[in-house]
């Protein structure tokens, strides 16, 4: 798609300084960019490489200058990139109609414009929305439920009873509905707890690739809207996460857990069974959640135990000093201590 500067700068409902009628087709880094392109800068550290540019027009933020580019003005100009980013470049297709190897149910119903790509299987009472994309090799289990515009990436796993809102995308990989990890001890063995709930994913989750949430035992297992989740993201049975949450790679999050909205959790970062996430706190990479703590509302921490920032850094000072401290201690032991022998 091609657009001019005028209507780049319409669109987002920003100030455009200087020639409206130059054609912009992508969007591009500075370093890569071309005379079509159109770049962004957010921050003075930014302006060096957005002069020396081969793009034309670039977002800038307040007081920022670029002499010899066009500008468009804009008050937070990375989420003004990405809005028309999105708007200048449609995603792929990753289906086109019903493809002839794809093994579909007849109780199947499937919206308009709905499009399975080859040998995906879908189950018996599947309902997929309209505009809704199911890829190559996924697999749809009897009674789950798609929402309009959704993106299933090639070999999605949807279990059956999950339901899928508005434009949720999966990538490839993705498990949805597995079994909880949930067994009972009973003279000596290990007796499998019912697992016969289901999983909630409300409108405009993005949930990455190889990334696990298991279905509730006797309840749901809830993602609330807008929540994105990386890569290899575990979560387990029984948890709730609330909107517009964000989870990096490789965190698990443990039975029964509720994570509230508007969280921030870095990579790697471990959650305990029974805790609780309060809106709006942010877990340091490779945190750990013991056993039913509660991480309260706006808070930061770090480190395992996860502790206070402030906290976490004043330890880590001490720990970071214990050779040297022993040391120290070692030659004071030498001069109080009598001699043995």
């Amino acid at each position: 798609m091609t657009r001019t500067t005028k209507e780049l700068a319409d669109f987002l409902g920003c100030a455009l300084e200087g020639d409206g009628g130059v054609t912009i087709s992508g969007v591009a880094s500075p370093a890569s960019a071309k005379a079509e392109d159109l770049i962004y800068a957010d921050s003075p550290r930014r302006l060096q490489s957005a002069a020396a540019s081969a793009a034309p027009c670039a977002v800038i933020g307040p007081g920022l200058s670029l002499p010899g580019k066009i500008l468009i003005r804009a008050a937070d100009p990375k989420a003004a990139f990405a809005r028309v980013a999105a708007w200048l470049i449609p995603p792929s297709l990753i289906a086109r109609g019903i493809h002839p190897t794809a093994i579909i149910a007849p109780s199947v119903r499937l919206g308009p414009r709905a499009a399975v790509g080859p040998y995906a299987v879908i189950e018996e009472d599947v309902k997929v929305g309209a505009g809704s994309e199911i890829g190559p090799f996924c697999f749809l289990g009897r009674g789950s439920r798609l929402g309009e515009g959704c993106r299933l990436f090639p070999r999605v796993t949807i279990y059956s009873g999950v339901s899928l809102g508005n434009r949720v995308i999966l990538h490839s990989g993705a498990v949805i509905g597995s079994d909880g990890f949930g067994y009972v001890l009973e003279n000596g063995k290990r007796l499998k707890f019912p697992q016969l709930g289901g999983v909630e994913v409300q409108d405009d989750v993005e949930i990455g690739a190889n990334a696990t949430i298991d279905r509730g035992s006797l309840d749901q297992t809830k993602i609330g809207v807008g929540t994105k989740l990386d890569n290899l993201v575990h979560v387990a049975h029984n948890v709730t996460i609330g909107e517009n949450t964000v989870i990096a790679a490789q965190t698990g999050v443990s039975g029964s857990s509720t994570v509230g909205a508007n969280v921030a959790i870095g990579g790697q970062v471990g959650i305990a069974d029974h805790c609780e996430i309060e809106d709006g706190a942010i877990l340091g990479a490779q945190a750990g959640i013991p056993t039913g703590k509660t991480i309260r509302k706006g808070q930061l921490v770090w480190g395992t135990p996860a502790r206070p920032l402030a906290k976490f850094k004043e330890q880590f000072v001490w720990l970071a000093r214990l050779p040297e401290l022993a040391e120290r201690i070692k030659k004071l032991e030498a001069r109080i201590l009598p001699k043995s022998g």
